[in-house]
């Protein structure tokens, strides 16, 4: 802890206590106290983030881009970077790693289940809201900060080789069969780009609902957190990785379509200024796609030894690995009346966009 606090104390003199906050997967989190105002610390992960410095560089140039709007149109608070008492946006522990500063977002919380549809609505007007707002930045200006991220087809080629090294025992019969029976959808999204039909855009990259930001009366989300993922991509993993966060009903693993229809039609609001017939036509893809993927994700890093996901035991990727394909199962069960669905918002986000006009 005292090492924590030196570190601290380079971003800010008076730091006086640094606690764990959050439970994030990847890098480590604390929130510090000073005699001013608390901030978020973190330590990037460089295993999972080769360049750290282009993570810290994305969330300044995002930063001046909602900046530069008028206040109103802004009603989303995303965390600001600190510079250290030297000038810097980060510092270099002696062990080589990178420590950043922002601004802690306070009297908010974040929620691991949603409790009603209004929180639902919520949660998909803020995604919507944040691509909105950075529409109009040009994707070119950002950096790549996770190579292959969520290039599911590059996800099936890693674990076909970890297939040839990997213990027997460590195979999982279940997971193998479902991969193998629906790894075909696995480039959907990844044509779509190429033929031209999906273009890049600026994504959050790790939308699930406790990086939302609620009030304390849970009543208005209010801010978007955990931006290392930040990057040029399609906004369509971000739609599928939110609704797959919060339409998972953990007690059996099923997709809940109530809370689907609720995210996307706030999600569209926003969003349906600028959707284009083709991104209508790959939603139900991104939907299906998620959970594969991360399913995909969590059993390959199961065969090769948990070094990428924090686990509490043995095990306990394949558990998250299972319970990504059958939510995958529950949707592709569900798939007339998810289509069906977004072809009833595709008809009101069309009306409201030519209304508005």
């Amino acid at each position: 802890m005292t090492e924590l606090i030196a570190i601290a104390r380079q971003f800010s003199g008076s730091s006086t206590a640094v606690l764990p906050l959050g439970n994030g997967l990847i890098n480590a989190t604390y929130l510090v106290t000073t005699a001013a105002e608390p901030f978020v610390l973190q330590c990037i992960n460089a295993h999972v983030f080769p360049e750290p410095k282009a993570i810290l560089a994305n969330l300044a140039e995002i930063g001046r881009h909602i900046d530069s709007k008028a206040p109103e149109a802004v009603e989303l608070q995303i965390p600001r970077l600190i510079q250290s008492e030297a000038g810097f946006n980060s510092v270099r522990d002696d062990q080589g790693r990178i420590w950043r500063a922002t601004r802690y977002i306070a009297d908010t919380v974040s929620l691991e289940v949603l409790g009603n549809l209004h929180e639902a609505r919520q949660t998909g007007f803020a995604l919507g809201h944040f691509h909105r707002l950075l529409s109009d930045l040009d994707p070119v200006r950002l950096k790549d900060t996770l190579p292959g991220f969520h290039i599911t087809p590059m996800y099936l080629a890693r674990y076909r080789e970890a297939l040839v090294a990997v213990n027997p025992k460590l195979i999982d019969k279940d997971c193998a069969a479902f991969i193998e029976q629906h790894q075909t959808f696995a480039g959907d999204l990844e044509a779509a780009k190429r033929q031209g039909l999906l273009p890049l855009r600026i994504i959050h990259g790790d939308p699930k609902l406790n990086n939302f930001l609620f009030d304390h009366n849970r009543q208005k989300a209010v801010g978007l957190i955990d931006l290392d993922t930040v990057k040029p991509g399609l906004l369509h993993y971000d739609v599928g990785d939110c609704l797959r966060s919060c339409c998972h009903r953990p007690e059996n693993d099923t997709f809940d379509p109530d809370i689907g229809e609720a995210i996307l039609a706030s999600y569209l609001d926003q969003a349906g200024h600028f959707f284009t017939g083709p991104d209508y036509d790959s939603l139900y893809a991104a939907i299906r796609l998620i959970p594969f993927e991360l399913g995909l994700r969590f059993y390959t890093d199961h065969l090769e030894g948990d070094r990428y996901f924090k686990v509490e035991g043995q095990g306990q990727n394949l558990e998250r690995a299972l319970g990504q394909f059958r939510l995958c199962k529950s949707i592709m069960g569900q798939e007339g009346a998810i289509k069906q669905l977004i072809e009833s918002l595709r008809g009101k986000t069309a009306w409201f966009a030519s209304a508005t006009r």
